[in-house]
């Protein structure tokens, strides 16, 4: 269907709304919960590090009560497994016949928005069953195929310094997430904030005031947000120079060790048009690319020992390419 010129606005007025319910329960966090909705206006996953006690979990939560949608947690342990999450069969019996028959039964995995808690926790044979949901937005159990109902996001979390008993994910599954979203602490006003609301009687109330149909069509909309040519040749450009082999820079050649393939500039332009969208924008500029650089490059991107000695993370090489990839003159 259409939208009408009204029907956008009303649309993106509903964005604002999201955001300020949100925040009724999670105090400041601006820059965080803007990466978030821009994952899911993208319609991307989203993996968010942080140490314990951020409220990772708390925030996805509440953003899920403020959207019309089904939302399941999942608990990752090392004991986990595939079918814990997928589903599986059970034998049933039709009492009418007699006849006995295999019954898909439905894991958590069947819903519109996923918290997989501590990702990092559970072996790569449990880690792997997502992968198949999160690209290609379907599960495949005997044979046959399951398709999963959209909007679809995944939102992981992992804590980045307690490693003991933890399989890191590999490169191929941090790439299907569109965003690594790192969560630092909070301000001191943030955390006064913080202790004065959590401690007491009083309980924020979250409403829901996003429809699964409204973030399907803002999902239609973020694709028919503008982009120019030189941007995204600008965008191919910076995703080339994040490679050894291919780029001009010294800088890269020397601390990097894999750079970012083409799934990184698709993330780029699609989380720069998603951002514009939120900001009321129709067309994307260089700051929208900028601003979403970083998460998007930061797992993509793979720096050598030499690097990690020197304590040079990718957020380092994505914030020196900024200044060092050539800017299009016309803008």
């Amino acid at each position: 269907m259409e939208l009408t010129e009204s029907d956008v606005k009303t649309l993106l007025a509903k964005l604002p709304q999201l955001k300020s319910e949100i925040q009724k329960v999670i105090v400041g966090q601006d820059a965080i919960l803007d990466e978030l909705l821009v994952a899911f206006l993208a319609g991307g996953h989203c993996l968010l590090e942080g140490v314990p006690g951020l409220a990772k979990t708390l925030m996805v939560r509440t953003m899920s009560q403020a959207l019309h949608l089904a939302f399941r947690r999942i608990q990752f342990t090392p004991d986990l497994m595939p079918t814990d999450i997928i589903g599986t069969e059970i034998l049933e019996e039709d009492h009418a016949t007699g006849k006995r028959f295999f019954k898909f039964n439905k894991g958590p995995l069947f819903a519109n928005i996923i918290l997989a808690d501590e990702i990092n926790r559970t072996p790569p044979k449990t880690q792997s069953a997502l992968l198949e949901a999160m690209q290609e937005f379907e599960v495949t159990y005997g044979g046959q195929t399951y398709p999963l109902e959209k909007p679809f996001f995944i939102l992981a979390t992992q804590n980045p310094i307690e490693q003991a008993g933890t399989y890191p994910l590999p490169e191929a599954q941090l790439d299907r997430f569109l965003l690594l979203v790192k969560i630092g602490y909070p301000t001191e006003q943030e955390e006064f904030e913080v202790l004065n609301r959590t401690t007491g009687t009083k309980k924020a109330e979250v409403q829901p005031v996003v429809t699964a149909e409204d973030i399907k069509q803002a999902q239609a909309l973020v694709r028919q947000v503008t982009i120019s040519e030189e941007l995204v040749r600008y965008v191919s450009q910076l995703i080339r120079a994040t490679r050894p082999d291919t780029t001009q820079h010294d800088y890269v050649k020397e601390w990097v060790r894999w750079g970012a393939g083409p799934r990184a500039g698709q993330a780029l332009i699609l989380t720069a048009k998603a951002r514009a969208l939120l900001k009321g924008r129709y067309a994307v500029i260089m700051e929208d690319i900028h601003a979403m650089a970083v998460p998007v490059l930061r797992h993509r991107i793979l720096m050598n020992f030499k690097a990690e000695a020197e304590g040079l993370t990718s957020d380092h090489a994505t914030l020196e390419l900024l200044k060092l990839v050539e800017r299009p003159k016309a803008l």
